[in-house]
């Protein structure tokens, strides 16, 4: 396959929040000064990443045309199938671009390995040169990417790449009902996680994480845990965790945990009158509406991410 452009995708630093929070970058190191805070941690980390992102956009534009796209853009961007996309910036900035594409070969490289663990990026800005290369060449290696999907009953779909939040937006009660694997239950919680592969190293793995913790202050063998949930990122499988559910005359606690499967989806009906959400891999601001009345269907997503590995 051919192709006629590089995406190179972007975030934006903390620092650059900042300055716009506040309007200038002198305002900005004021504000952190004050409260204690290391501006030059803020800086270094600002200079570092645009270094990264000038030496890989100055090796890429010797191989193609390059197109810069801030991350802020992708939701109104329309990607083309002869483009090659390339995101430098954290494993979250992976998440956020996978959800656009359409089988298109992702490229996710690491600006900062010192300091960025980057599960997700497995390249740094030269190694990154070299796999655009091999794909011109035909000589890719790739893994597919398995995403949930979320299908309301007015017609509005959500994809994510690792993880839905379903719940409601401040921190009273969700209420609603969930099916799963043949039973249904009315419950009041702070919310349900549902978890693709990939993304079962991160919020999935903080509720396992708080369980022990709980488990190792009740039990006089402190060393008993839970094993982390395992899934491979290509599997057919989501995992769902209903976090802190509550007890009532009109509410239990019997299905807080599970998978969902092709054959076998979660459905989750709203009974909350407002302020009912669902949103995917941490990004609060583009969520579906999830009230009374609504229906949620999670389950395996059709497309798939084509992550690019060495």
């Amino acid at each position: 396959m051919s192709f006629e452009k590089i995406i190179l995708v972007t975030r934006r630093t903390r620092l650059e929040g900042l300055i716009d929070r506040f309007n200038t970058i002198g305002q900005a190191k004021f504000y952190l000064e004050h409260g204690g805070g290391d501006f030059e941690l803020y800086q270094r980390e600002h200079d570092r990443y645009h270094q990264a992102v000038d030496a890989l956009r100055s090796s890429l534009q010797d191989l193609l045309k390059v197109h810069e796209i801030e991350r802020g853009m992708l939701p109104n961007f329309i990607f083309s199938d002869t483009d090659l996309v390339v995101a430098i910036g954290i494993d979250g900035l992976v998440a956020n671009t996978a959800k656009y594409l359409s089988g298109q070969p992702l490229i996710a490289v690491n600006p900062d390995p010192a300091t960025i663990d980057g599960v997700l990026l497995p390249f740094n800005t030269s190694t990154a040169v070299s796999a655009v290369k091999n794909i011109f060449k035909g000589q890719v290696k790739k893994r597919q990417i398995t995403m949930a999907k979320v299908d309301l009953n007015d017609g509005q779909t959500l994809l994510a790449f690792n993880d839905f939040f379903i719940g409601v937006k401040s921190h009273v009660s969700a209420r609603y009902t969930i099916e799963a694997q043949g039973r249904r239950e009315r419950q009041s919680s702070s919310g349900v996680i549902v978890s693709t592969g990939i993304g079962s190293t991160g919020w999935l793995s903080s509720m396992v994480n708080m369980t022990n913790g709980i488990l190792a202050g009740l039990r006089e063998d402190a060393s008993a845990s839970l094993p982390p949930v395992k899934l491979d990122w290509g599997e057919e499988k989501l995992v769902y965790v209903v976090r802190e559910p509550f007890v009532s005359k009109t509410s239990n606690a019997n299905i807080v945990f599970g998978f969902a499967t092709p054959a076998s989806p979660l459905v989750i009906h709203s009974e909350m009158p407002e302020g009912g959400v669902i949103f995917s891999d941490g990004v609060e601001a583009d969520y579906l509406a999830f009230n009374s009345g609504m229906l949620a269907t999670i389950s395996i997503a059709d497309k798939k991410t084509n992550l690019i590995v060495p």
